[in-house]
Order: structure tokens, then sequence, then C-alpha cells
């Protein structure tokens, strides 16, 4: 089963990554482009074959590893 953890910074965090990113869309004529902000996303191949189970793994993995719960959010979703 594959589970997709998506990290994020969480809302007023400071992002310089984003910004740099912005900052690069706008020099290469990208207009229009609000605040931007970067993340992570991982892709876990999971040997549970239960959906519920394989996204409380993950979820468990995020909190443990993958993610700064201090200044980082993170969906997980699932596929069968």
């Amino acid at each position: 089963m594959k589970a997709t953890v998506t990290v994020m910074l969480k809302g007023g965090v400071l992002d310089p990554q984003g910004r740099a990113i912005g900052h690069a869309l706008s020099n290469l004529g990208f207009a229009g482009v609000g605040e931007v902000r970067a993340g992570k996303v991982f892709e876990l191949e999971l040997a549970e074959t239960n959906p519920d189970r394989a996204r409380t793994q993950a979820e468990e993995m995020a909190r443990r590893l993958l993610a700064n719960t201090v200044i980082e959010s993170f969906q997980v979703s699932v596929d069968a």
C-alpha cells in the first residue's frame, strides 16, 4: 500500500526557500504569483494492507521523524 506524507511549514513560520522561489518566479516573468511556501513530499510503500492501519503507521512516522511538528504540519493520504 502506498502512503503519501506532505509536510509544510506552519503558517507564520518564515519560509526563506519559498520566498526565494517566489522571487525567482517573478524574475522569470511569472506575474501574479503571491506567497510561495515550500514543503516536502514523502512516498512510502508499506507492507500493510489495511488502509486505516497504513494511515496510522504513516501518521506515526510523520510525527516521529518526517515532520518537525513544532514548526511543520503534515497530511497523509493512502492509496490501495
